[in-house]
């Protein structure tokens, strides 16, 4: 079980960590070895694209460049993902699209959850490639230092990391119900210590949750007894749980306690 504790500082914890993710990723590696990161040019770096007589088989991710000869098969000649090596595709890793348009390093106007599936590729590279050195261009300038885009990029990276983090403390604080519809009874909603995907010690009642910035509402399930989220036990409260949260409401018809609701 998670109980509601843990909940809290999962959520918190990944807030803190987040400020790190990012701007980490990118330097690791060169300062653990000790060693100073080689510059490329996109001329040099097309050089590495694994054909018979070139050098290598590089390819660059939001600037930086990693040697993946050992995911040959993938990304070598012929493989599912060469059309990746030998530059600077960051684009297509969120995308998916791998045209002429698509396989460029412009990461502008991707939206947040497109950031962090760059931020979850540049994480199992730094992870399980060999950082080579940098592209300079759109990320690092001639003297390898990082660019305007870069910490835009950056910066965006981490908003999105933070919404994800956000997001998750939401659904812990207030789990999704459970949901079915019949023609004979129309739809039930109802709660349990498992719904949504979270596991607690509590099962909750059902509410309306508007999000701020959304047009409808969706079901949740509410605590409805003990503090208020965030609120230590310790503290005076009205052992209501998150029952007051302005931003539910009740469904009509159904008990304020219900464990279940059959609109």
């Amino acid at each position: 079980r998670v109980s509601r504790g843990v909940a809290m500082w999962r959520g918190a914890g990944a807030a803190l960590l987040l400020c790190l993710g990012t701007a980490c990723l990118l330097r690791r590696g060169f300062e653990s070895r000790g060693r100073r990161p080689r510059l490329l040019s996109a001329a040099e770096l097309r050089r590495y694209r694994g054909a018979p007589g070139e050098p290598g088989l590089y390819l660059g991710l939001l600037g930086k460049v990693f040697d993946v000869q050992r995911g040959r098969r993938h990304y070598g000649p012929g493989g599912a993902y060469s059309a990746l090596a030998g530059r600077d595709a960051t684009r297509a890793f969120a995308t998916g699209d791998f045209t002429p348009a698509g396989l460029v390093d412009d990461v502008s106007a991707l939206s947040p959850q497109e950031l962090l599936s760059i931020q979850r590729w540049l994480s199992f590279y730094s992870n399980n490639y060999e950082p080579v050195g940098k592209l300079v261009g759109r990320f690092y300038d001639a003297n390898g230092a990082p660019t305007e885009a870069l910490r835009e990029a950056e910066a965006a990276m981490e908003e999105a990391l933070k919404l994800q983090a956000d997001s998750e403390q939401r659904k812990q604080q207030f789990p999704p119900c459970n949901s079915e519809w019949s023609s004979a009874r129309g739809t039930r909603f109802w709660c349990s210590k498992q719904s949504g995907g979270v596991s607690r010690d509590w099962a909750g009642v059902p509410r309306k949750l508007y999000r701020p910035g959304s047009q409808g509402s969706g079901c949740v399930c509410v605590r409805s007894t003990g503090p208020p989220w965030g609120h230590p036990p310790s503290s005076q409260h009205a052992d209501r749980g998150d029952l007051d949260d302005p931003h539910l409401q009740e469904y009509e018809g159904c008990h304020p306690l219900a464990e279940q609701c059959v609109l």
